[in-house]
């Protein structure tokens, strides 16, 4: 009798563990509907043009740097350096985002001030730390070169301005969508797609380490502004710059975990080098300061879990 009670205990246990990852895996498979703006429709001459755009250096000051200087492939569409330099060296002050799959984001910036892909544009060109520029100089710049003119016209049915320039960069970067790693084969059913300690480690992000409270969805991020325990700097305030809250002190918004491999050094100041360390200060429930928020405490993870998770976090 024992043993049949054992028996049902465990095809009880295994329907359970089956059931929640057949839940995981719907809830990672149904991907958001890119969204257009009425004015900026999908336009396959607006993508070419956005894309030249943003890898000619011809958008900063002094031409020096574009997009692509501080948003690159091989990292995974941000940087390798904590923080990328901008015209004349001049540094900023917080970390290179990826750009994969940024179409799909609601709001832009780290403190979620900025509305629109188009209006994010802006920042960089404008941004003093960064390409310095100002836009009706661009235009001028750009309308003096007869094959920008040229593919203005051609896309937009007018020259270069604030306007076309930045419809044309969102256009592209609307382009960034990642969408074929190896989590996604194996949420498509290729169960060979991920090892076994990578899956311990889907098990361990979705449940105990409870990773997914934050990164959710086939983004890994809930959008939402926190404080995850990183050391604070009375440089960068975070959330609260925007809305002027004590409460959002040094919270930030939680970003997708798409292609975290290639994309150290980690967290808004890059101040984290390496995806073992990040794992260790989540294990430890943050730095110990005050703003912290209260969804982080420590995992109390083994070596092994952590290495699991690890593998998991690679497959993104």
């Amino acid at each position: 009798m024992k043993d049949i009670l054992r028996l049902f205990s465990f095809l009880a246990l295994f329907s359970c563990e089956n059931n929640n990852t057949d839940f995981i895996l719907n809830e990672l498979a149904q991907w958001p509907v890119m969204e257009y703006p009425a004015d900026n429709q999908l336009d396959h001459k607006k993508i070419a043009l956005g894309e030249r755009l943003f890898s000619d250096p011809i958008l900063s000051l002094d031409t020096s740097i574009s997009c692509a200087s501080c948003h690159k492939v091989a990292f995974g569409m941000a940087d390798h350096l904590p923080v990328s330099p901008g015209v004349n060296d001049m540094m900023g002050k917080r970390n290179s985002p990826s750009l994969w799959n940024v179409g799909y984001h609601p709001y832009f910036m780290r403190e979620g001030g900025v509305p629109s892909l188009e209006m994010q544009v802006l920042v960089p060109i404008q941004e003093h730390n960064e390409m310095a520029f100002n836009m009706v100089l661009l235009a001028d710049r750009l309308n003096s070169d007869s094959t920008y003119q040229s593919e203005f016209f051609e896309a937009f049915n007018d020259s270069a301005t604030a306007y076309t320039i930045t419809r044309a960069i969102a256009q592209f970067e609307r382009t960034l969508i990642s969408n074929d790693a190896p989590l996604d084969a194996y949420v498509a059913g290729n169960t060979d797609a991920l090892s076994n300690e990578a899956k311990n480690g889907l098990a361990l992000f979705f449940g105990k380490a409870n990773c997914s409270r934050c990164h959710s969805g086939p983004l890994f991020t809930s959008f939402d502004f926190y404080n995850n325990g990183t050391v604070t700097s009375t440089e960068d305030y975070g959330r609260a710059q925007l809305t002027l809250d004590s409460a959002d002190l040094f919270a930030f918004m939680v970003p997708s975990l798409r292609h975290i491999q290639s994309t150290a050094p980690y967290m808004h100041d890059g101040s984290i080098n390496t995806l073992t360390d990040v794992l260790n200060q989540y294990n430890l429930g943050g730095s110990g300061h005050e703003y912290t928020s209260e969804l982080i405490e420590p995992l109390n993870l083994s070596e092994k879990e952590l290495v699991a998770l690890e593998e998991f976090l690679k497959t993104l």
